[in-house]
């Protein structure tokens, strides 16, 4: 909204294009249709950046009325844009503003800045890069910065409005301090860590991220890598070779380990048939060691049905998770052992986790409706 009553001001307000990459949360299109923009997908190339020369064929198809991008840096594919300058650079010459999507600051904090290379907006989420919880899909919130030309057409409030924004600028949240309650979290782990050890704590999400990657690179292929073959604060792993090569699914994989101790990863986002994952500096290297002996050993697990000594159909992956009841069953009729099933590894024997459950119908889950945002694809021309 800054954006667009900026450029009305400047006579601009016909502008009202937003390019997105095809890499992008769905929060994104949804975010600049929500102030009637409309939406134009950039693709992506194969390495998982944006395709520079896509971006400049739309910014320069659409430079009449090109109002802004929503880019993510690093992005959404686990990678360092190397050529986000750039990208930022045609955007400004065709008439648009940058607004850098802040989901993924935690790989940037003490590096570097959204301005530094480009941006004119970005919101900084205070779940994950600055602790603030992030269960049942909220709170999403947090500050949004913005360069000094924007600064008086930022959205205001009525009971407290902020000097120098213009009065007439109404407010998007009725809300003046947002979740108020939450914010001494942020404030209390800003003064905790100081300069110093928010810039360890980026140093540690990227080296994390790239520590899975080498440890699992061997058993399952790293989709997208920099130019550097390193990957930014998040892998994704491709499970779609292995899916057709043996039939066992990324979600067999996520279900499986439950069994290991483990909540999945992110399935199927943003590229189906994958899974990313993003351990942040949270993690000791115990912890980050004893996921990939879980993976390693489910990828071993997956061979065992390749070769045919454990059939399609009756598996630990197809059958997990496996509860207590499973393992009391006088009537075992599986072609592995209890053992297996519950107690793969000595961490999960030391420290066993109790699935309560066995698999849910997915099916029948994704008929009944809920509220989502659309898919990116749903944006393509």
């Amino acid at each position: 909204m800054a954006i667009r009553r900026y450029q009305a001001a400047q006579g601009e307000g016909h502008r009202d294009v937003c390019l997105i990459p095809s890499s992008a949360h769905g929060t994104n299109p949804a975010s600049a249709a929500m102030v009637q923009m409309k939406v134009v997908v950039v693709e992506c190339d194969q390495n998982g950046n944006i395709d520079i020369a896509d971006l400049r064929a739309k910014a320069e198809q659409h430079s009449d009325k090109l109002s802004a991008i929503m880019l993510t840096y690093p992005s959404t594919h686990g990678v360092f844009e190397t050529s986000v300058r750039e990208a930022c650079k045609i955007v400004h010459d065709n008439g648009g503003q940058v607004y850098i999507d802040g989901a993924n600051m935690n790989a940037q904090v003490g590096l570097t800045r959204p301005g530094d290379f480009g941006g004119d907006v970005s919101h900084l989420n205070l779940h994950k890069t600055f602790c603030i919880p992030h269960g049942g899909g909220g709170p999403g919130m947090g500050p949004i910065g913005v360069k000094a030309h924007l600064a008086p057409y930022v959205s205001n409030h009525v009971v407290t409005p902020i000097n120098g924004v213009n009065a007439d600028s109404g407010a998007v949240s009725a809300a003046a301090f947002g979740s108020a309650s939450i914010l001494p979290i942020s404030w209390a782990y800003i003064k905790m860590m100081g300069a110093r050890g928010l810039r360890e704590a980026t140093e540690l999400a990227i080296l994390n991220a790239n520590y899975i990657a080498k440890r699992l690179e061997a058993s399952f292929p790293i989709l997208y890598r920099g130019q550097h073959g390193t990957v930014a604060h998040e892998c994704i792993i491709d499970i779609r070779p292995l899916k057709a090569a043996s039939g066992i699914s990324e979600e067999d994989i996520a279900k499986r380990l439950m069994d290991y101790g483990f909540h999945a990863p992110t399935m199927s986002f943003p590229v189906p048939g994958t899974l990313m994952i993003e351990p942040t500096e949270s993690e000791s290297l115990y912890e980050i060691d004893r996921f990939c002996d879980a993976m390693i050993a489910i990828r071993d697990e997956i061979a065992r049905v390749e070769s045919g000594e454990w059939p399609l159909d009756n598996n630990p992956l197809v059958n997990a998770p496996h509860t207590q009841a499973d393992l009391m069953d006088s009537d075992w009729q599986r072609p592995y052992d209890r053992q297996l099933a519950a107690f793969p590894t000595a961490a999960v024997q030391a420290a066993k986790y109790w699935p309560a459950v066995n698999r849910v119908d997915n099916v029948f889950g994704d008929r009944q409706l809920i509220c989502s945002c659309p898919s990116i694809d749903e944006y393509r021309d």
